[in-house]
């Protein structure tokens, strides 16, 4: 029988944060439930960003036949949209990958699993729209009150040079704005930098 390799998902927002503990709780899961071998793959980018290298390398590991078994922390690691989730599960279950999330006990190798997983994208999404709405709040409030002076200097949700990188690729301003979670006429100041 052939072996199939075991994936393990890992990703933090930021370069600041520390992925460690998601690496120790997938560990003890293993310990507890799996044989064979496991290749780790890791991203430090938030889950809305369009390029991240481990992810896209575990997406072509999966369909180069090389992982039947994805292991997260958490689903909303894979992605904070039930829109971009449903689009790669829905390929990942079609080549009969196994997706687990070992925090939220969740296994979609049946359909319970992956209704429930699908619930659970869609609070992860709820959840990021909140904070952006609390957000906008605590802005409004901050500039009513004289105290906002909006975004210090030099600093970005994304670097001009991954603007004009899309840019190459033949995405509109529009595309890249969405892709880079700015807004359409930010992104047009980083292609004219």
């Amino acid at each position: 029988m052939r072996c199939f390799l075991i994936a393990v998902y890992i990703r933090v927002s930021t370069e600041d944060q520390n992925p460690e503990g998601q690496r120790q709780e997938v560990q003890r899961w293993l310990a507890q439930n799996s044989s064979g071998d496991v290749r780790w793959f890791e991203d430090k980018e938030s889950g809305k960003t369009i390029k991240r290298p481990g992810f896209e390398q575990l997406q072509a590991a999966i369909f180069a036949g090389e992982i039947k078994t994805v292991i997260v922390w958490k689903l909303d690691r894979l992605a904070r949209s039930l829109r971009d989730a449903m689009k790669f599960l829905s390929d990942w279950l079609a080549k009969e990958v196994r997706v687990i999330s070992t925090t939220q006990q969740i296994d979609m190798s049946g359909v319970i699993g992956q209704a429930i997983a699908m619930v659970f994208f869609a609070l992860a999404e709820i959840e990021l729209s909140n904070i952006k709405e609390r957000q906008a709040a605590g802005i409004r409030a901050a500039k009513a009150r004289g105290v906002y002076k909006g975004r210090k200097a030099g600093t970005t949700n994304a670097k001009p040079a991954r603007a004009k990188e899309l840019r190459a690729k033949g995405l509109t301003a529009a595309e890249i704005a969405v892709a880079l979670g700015v807004t359409e006429r930010t992104a047009f100041r980083y292609l004219s930098e």
